[in-house]
C-alpha cells in the first residue's frame, strides 16, 4: 500500500558531528546500510548534507565540506544507489553540488535559495531539481528577533524573484521550501503551517521539514530525541494544508502514519 502519488517522503542523512539530532548523522562506514534501510522503509527521496545549518551553527570551508562528503558520494556511487532512490544534497557549496551531481544525485537543497549563480548554472545544465527554501538572516543570526511586516508576501516574494532566477538557467524543476525555524519565530512557524495553501499559487511543489525542531518544545517541552510525536502533527497539518515533499529524520514513524492518515480519508 504506498501512501500516496502527491506525498513523497524524504529521508534525513547528516555527514557532520554538529546537527542538532545526533541519531542522523554519519559516516563512510555505515552509509551504505543506512541508506539502503531508508529505502526499505519506504523513503522516496534521501537528503544528504555535511554542514549543520542549525542557529549559531559554525560556518565551515567548501573544502572542508567536500572532504566530509567525498567517501560517501562515492560509495553511493559505486553501489549505484542512484539507481534505487532519489538523491539530494543539502548544499550551496558549487564545489559540493558539482560533486554530488557528477555521482548521480538528481536533486539540490539549497537553504540560501539558489543566491549563488554557480549553483543555478550547475542545477540548470545538469537538468536536476531545485529546492528553494526562504530564509530570513543567516545561520548565524537568523533567530535574533525575526521580524516581518507581513509574512506570507514576503515569503511569497522572495519565491517569486527566486523562481525568475531560476527559470533564467533553464531549471525546470522547482520545490518551495518555506524554511520552519529559519528566521521565523514560534508564531511564524506556525501560520506558515496554517497558511501553506497560500502558496499553491505559485503552482510549486511544497515542501516542509518541521522534523524534531525547536518549535515543538517552545509548545510542549522537550529534547529533540522526545519530538517525533509533535513533528508528525506538524508534518500531517503541512500535508493537509498542500505539502506534497516531507523531510525527516523519522521515515519509518513517518510512512506509517501517512498511510493511516490517507486510510481515514
Amino acid at each position: 500500500m504506498s501512501i500516496s502519488k502527491n506525498l513523497q517522503i524524504m529521508g534525513v542523512l547528516n555527514a557532520n558531528d554538529d546537527s542538532f539530532y545526533s541519531q542522523s548523522r554519519f559516516n563512510e562506514k555505515d552509509a551504505l546500510s543506512k541508506i539502503e534501510a531508508m529505502i526499505k522503509e519506504g523513503a522516496d527521496i534521501i537528503d544528504i548534507g555535511a554542514v549543520s545549518s542549525r542557529p549559531g551553527a559554525k560556518q565551515v570551508s567548501e573544502k572542508d565540506e567536500l572532504q566530509r562528503l567525498q567517501p560517501i558520494l562515492d560509495t553511493i556511487n559505486t553501489h549505484k544507489l542512484y539507481e534505487k532512490v532519489q538523491l539530494s544534497l543539502d548544499s550551496y557549496s558549487p564545489l559540493c553540488i558539482s560533486y554530488a551531481l557528477e555521482r548521480g544525485f538528481h536533486i539540490i537543497n539549497d537553504i540560501t535559495g539558489l543566491k549563488d549563480d554557480r549553483v543555478c548554472k550547475l542545477v540548470g545544465d545538469y537538468h536536476a531539481k531545485a529546492i528553494m527554501m526562504h530564509m530570513q538572516g543567516d545561520p548565524q543570526t537568523m533567530q535574533e528577533n525575526p521580524q516581518y511586516d507581513n509574512l506570507l508576501e514576503e515569503v511569497e516574494d522572495f519565491f517569486l524573484k527566486g523562481v525568475e532566477k531560476a527559470e533564467h538557467f533553464n531549471i525546470k524543476e522547482i520545490v518551495l521550501d518555506v524554511g520552519i525555524g529559519f528566521g521565523k519565530s514560534l508564531e511564524h512557524n506556525l501560520s506558515l503551517i496554517r497558511e501553506l495553501g497560500y502558496f499553491k499559487r505559485l503552482d510549486k511543489e511544497l515542501l516542509i521539514g518541521a522534523s524534531r525542531k525547536s518549535m515543538i518544545d517552545l509548545i510542549s517541552p522537550s529534547i529533540a530525541q522526545e519530538r517525533l510525536p509533535g513533528t508528525l502533527a506538524l508534518h500531517l497539518s503541512a500535508y493537509d494544508n498542500g505539502a506534497s515533499i516531507i523531510r525527516t529524520h523519522d521515515v519509518k514513524e513517518h510512512v506509517q502514519a501517512f498511510k493511516i492518515h490517507n486510510a481515514l480519508k
